[in-house]
């Protein structure tokens, strides 16, 4: 059964465009306004003493199945990127009236309740490196303007602000414990690296990080932290058996040469939308059969033609379809459904193995580069020691 369809015309200026220029100005806007989710069939007319594109696309996404809605909105938008388009093909276009009422970003917009947020926590986060406590933090803001209100959580109110803002409301890095934290010098939450078990985390570097050059506090965590990390990457290699880096960098390397997976992978996802998509037009062929048989055997074509255009340009692109991919006769639903069947599995299996490789590729470039840096430390420490003993 056929999908429900949206269909659109894209008209020109008479004698100002060629096929060629108005089928590519199409393809533009095909391409801009279905972001590549929606099947489409674009065809470009000459027959009626205008050029003009006919547009119909699939209203629900072979990427997520999610339904096309069509309304003002998208209406508006079609037409601004249309507009845009043909400005740019240096074409004509029509100059819409003046807008009646604002559009939902503008009404966003005019509430300021987005850009409240963002200044308040803008301000935090100028103020946490001048300020000794969450308290002085507070009592600086309110020198600039904001109302501070205190009871279960602290709240703050800008100047024309309509309602108060919870600070944990602004996310992790600005709760009343996240803005201590970070004023005694402790990382944003929303930065600290997850802990897994058997996770190898990257070193910190601390000597070009301008935070830890400017908070001692920061200085400190990141230190313990990277002989926690160092620790870990030494176990890490002594469980796997890795003795010297020679044995690292081959073990990288064979983690890295997994690319005949992604090959495959890509082998088969190309083989499901090819075959998904020849599957719906074998569907739309034998739906529209009956109404190109009429229109065929119509004795008024023009006619029967205005009232079935869309039904027709969907059915001869099908048949063109089906004809290239070399199909003489049309498989039945059920085989087309046991391939794809057969495809996904294929593909699910291969997805798992390349999620795996992907991991092993993180972990191991983690150890190579904490390797890296664990060996380079004992040489400039040794460097230094020497310039030490030639300035004595």
């Amino acid at each position: 059964m056929v999908n429900e369809f949206r269909h659109l015309i894209q008209a020109f200026e008479l004698g100002e465009v060629s096929a060629e220029e108005a089928h590519e100005i199409g393809l533009q806007l095909a391409k801009e306004i279905l972001g590549g989710k929606y099947e489409f069939v674009l065809t470009t007319h000459i027959d009626k003493g205008h050029i003009h594109n006919h547009l119909i696309f699939n209203a629900v996404s072979f990427t997520d199945h999610k339904h096309y809605h069509s309304n003002k909105r998208s209406y508006h938008e079609i037409r601004r990127a249309s507009d845009r388009l043909c400005r740019e093909h240096g074409r004509s276009v029509i100059v819409p009236g003046r807008d009646k009422g604002k559009s939902y970003i503008e009404l966003q917009a005019a509430q300021n309740g987005t850009s409240y947020k963002a200044k308040l926590k803008a301000a935090i986060d100028r103020l946490i490196p001048v300020s000794s406590s969450l308290e002085d933090l507070l009592a600086r803001l309110q020198r600039e303007g904001c109302e501070i209100k205190r009871g279960k959580y602290v709240s703050a109110r800008a100047p024309d602000q309509e309602r108060f803002t919870r600070l944990k409301t602004l996310g992790a890095d600005y709760t009343e414990e996240a803005v201590a934290s970070r004023i005694a010098g402790g990382p944003r939450p929303s930065r600290q690296p997850r802990q897994r078990s058997g996770k190898v985390n990257l070193l910190i570097d601390t000597q070009n990080n301008t935070k830890a050059q400017q908070s001692a506090g920061y200085q400190r965590w990141a230190t313990m932290e990277n002989l926690k990390r160092a620790a870990a990457t030494m176990n890490f290699l002594t469980e796997h058996g890795i003795g010297s880096y020679e044995e690292l960098a081959e073990r990288c390397d064979a983690v890295s040469a997994a690319i005949r997976t992604r090959e495959s992978l890509r082998d088969v996802e190309q083989q499901i939308a090819d075959l998904t998509l020849l599957g719906k037009q074998i569907d739309t062929y034998r739906k529209l059969k009956p109404v190109y048989d009429r229109y065929k055997a119509s004795k008024d074509k023009e006619k029967f033609l205005r009232g079935f255009e869309s039904e027709i340009i969907l059915f001869e692109t099908a048949a063109r379809e089906i004809k290239k991919a070399g199909l003489t006769k049309l498989p039945s639903s059920d085989k087309l459904k046991a391939e794809l069947d057969g495809l996904s599995t294929r593909k699910t299996s291969l997805q798992t193995e390349l999620q795996k490789i992907h991991r092993e590729e993180k972990k191991f470039d983690t150890l190579r580069q904490n390797v890296d840096v664990l060996l380079e430390r004992p040489k400039e420490q040794e460097q230094q020691r020497q310039r030490n003993n030639e300035l004595e």
